[in-house]
């Protein structure tokens, strides 16, 4: 059976992205399973010279997906659609899975994450799309849930980025939640954020703010902030939360102070949420936190995070 999703309260969404939804979305697990299998196989319904070469269509077997190291495991709901789909290119009987784990689950070293039972072909042929898939989207995970825990008890909550992989940011956000963080934005569509160059662009924040707001009145406008003043100066030209970029320590703590201090008054609503980015790195995460933020968003997530090691193995 295909495990179940975590419940929404599992898997967090920042508030400004009302797009997400917990799990994943079917249509797109087939899109990215049928992508992964071309560049394996070839244009469907492609061909494994190996397998299919060494092994009778009529062998059938059973495999373990097993953690080689301990970590917190995602991915795995998109085993039985990647074995789906492989066995429909070969014709052969789709296999059997049965879980012993399901995404966001600790595991360790040795642990048996799912039994497949099935055509020999099909096992093997699958093997390395289904590890590439659950192998990345775990590595996410368990890198979110080391600042997930570090975190813990803080009030801060870790966020992603959209420097994710191409094609994937889906599974790597999907990963994100399983591993205790939280959603921001799934891209440019859904929430306004004003950069630096946007404000150039437009010839200052309260007119990057307003040509938004005029054009995309439905969105949220995050406003990128460098120091204490340009931070207030959002607040002033309407920004309904900052982004606060590269500051040390210090700096981000007084300049959480001043935001706070103007909250509630003079049209600045009564919590102003704000996020910390920018070489925020595990052993400064607490630290971080410690000023008040109620975000820390870290690239390094889905941008440098590594596999998590797992294996298929015959038995």
């Amino acid at each position: 059976m295909i495990p179940d999703d975590r419940p929404a309260a599992a898997l967090p969404v920042h508030p400004v992205a009302s797009t997400v939804e917990p799990g994943l979305d079917p249509a797109w697990v087939a899109r990215a399973v049928e992508v992964a299998l071309d560049e394996d196989l070839g244009t469907a319904p492609g061909r494994d010279v190996t397998s299919q070469a060494t092994i009778p269509a009529s062998a059938t077997g059973t495999a373990d997906l097993v953690a080689r190291e301990a970590g917190t495991v995602a991915g795995l709901v998109l085993v039985p659609e990647t074995l789906r789909r492989t066995a429909d290119r070969l014709g052969l009987p789709t296999p059997e899975v049965t879980f012993h784990a399901q995404d966001g689950d600790v595991v360790v070293p040795g642990q048996v994450l799912a039994s497949l039972t099935g055509p020999t072909q099909v096992l093997l042929v699958a093997e390395r799309t289904l590890l590439n898939l659950a192998s990345r989207a775990s590595g996410v995970a368990t890198a979110t849930a080391a600042f997930a825990r570090e975190l813990a008890g803080t009030g801060a909550q870790v966020l992603d980025t959209r420097k994710t992989t191409p094609g994937l940011r889906a599974l790597d956000k999907y990963a994100v939640r399983a591993g205790g963080g939280t959603n921001k934005r799934m891209g440019l569509f859904d929430v306004a954020m004003v950069k630096d160059n946007h404000v150039i662009a437009a010839g200052g924040v309260a007119a990057a703010i307003l040509a938004v707001r005029s054009t995309f009145p439905d969105v949220l406008v995050q406003v990128e902030a460098d120091t204490t003043d340009q931070a207030m100066e959002a607040l002033d030209a309407g920004a309904d939360f900052l982004l606060l970029d590269n500051m040390a320590t210090p700096v981000l703590a007084a300049t959480v102070a001043a935001v706070r201090g103007r909250q509630g008054r003079g049209g600045v609503p009564e919590h102003v949420e704000l996020e910390a980015t920018g070489n925020l790195t595990l052993a400064r995460a607490r630290e971080v936190a410690s000023t008040g933020v109620d975000y820390l968003s870290v690239g390094a997530l889905t941008h440098s995070a590594p596999i998590l090691d797992l294996a298929l193995d015959l038995r």
